[in-house]
């Protein structure tokens, strides 16, 4: 039996994220863990985060899963969701925080002179709401998911990766921002699937037949 881990050090929306992964995998075994023994015998891992970034990196390192972790992102599926996708960049704006450096690049705030609509009315930071989601090729997370689907936000920073090639989606709010990543065994969203009705639920489900 598959089992998926969805990683518990004190930050995310864990509840709602395995509810998810369990409708759409009801053969799978889904845990919600704080045991480094339970996600390095894992065959997929979810990384949920929310809410500060200098706190996520806190309480991940308080939880003695940061080494678990970082085993995961080498050798198995790995789904970053909100602030579990900022986390594997090399540093953050919010804080001033280093991330855990699995991908190059940069966090940064949405800036407050770009946060206008096209007709000039101030756009709320954070962003928080219903977006399309532009795929930026074909990766097998994308399958059955048309181009320009919705995802739900909730967030004032975004993920600025300095190689072009992992960026797996982009939206707009303000500008043009990054809001999914990918590499080798790795896929991240600034987005919250399992906020996202069905387009969400399809994006679990094929992380969860996913073998990259």
């Amino acid at each position: 039996m598959t089992t998926i881990a969805v990683v518990d050090y004190g930050m995310g929306n864990l509840r709602s994220v395995a509810k998810a992964l369990e409708h759409v995998a009801p053969k799978a075994r889904v845990i919600i863990t704080g045991e480094a023994a339970a996600i390095d015998a894992a065959h997929r891992v979810v990384f949920p985060g929310q809410g500060a970034m200098p706190d996520c990196m806190r309480h991940l390192a308080e939880s003695g899963l940061r080494e678990s972790l970082l085993r995961a992102a080498a050798t198995r599926p790995l789904f970053g969701v909100c602030v579990g996708e900022q986390m594997l960049f090399d540093w953050s704006a919010e804080g001033d925080t280093p991330g855990l450096g699995l991908l190059a690049g940069k966090v940064l705030r949405f800036p407050d002179d770009v946060m206008r609509t096209a007709q000039g009315a101030r756009l709320k930071v954070p962003h928080m709401g219903w977006n399309r989601v532009e795929p930026t090729g074909g990766h097998p997370l994308w399958e059955g998911i048309a181009p320009g689907s919705f995802f739900y936000f909730v967030h004032s920073f975004f993920a600025v990766p300095d190689d072009q090639r992992v960026i797996a989606a982009t939206s707009e709010y303000g500008l043009r921002f990054t809001c999914a990543v990918a590499r080798d065994n790795i896929f991240a969203t600034q987005f919250h699937p399992e906020k996202s009705a069905a387009n969400g639920l399809k994006l679990y489900e094929n992380f969860v037949s996913w073998n990259p």
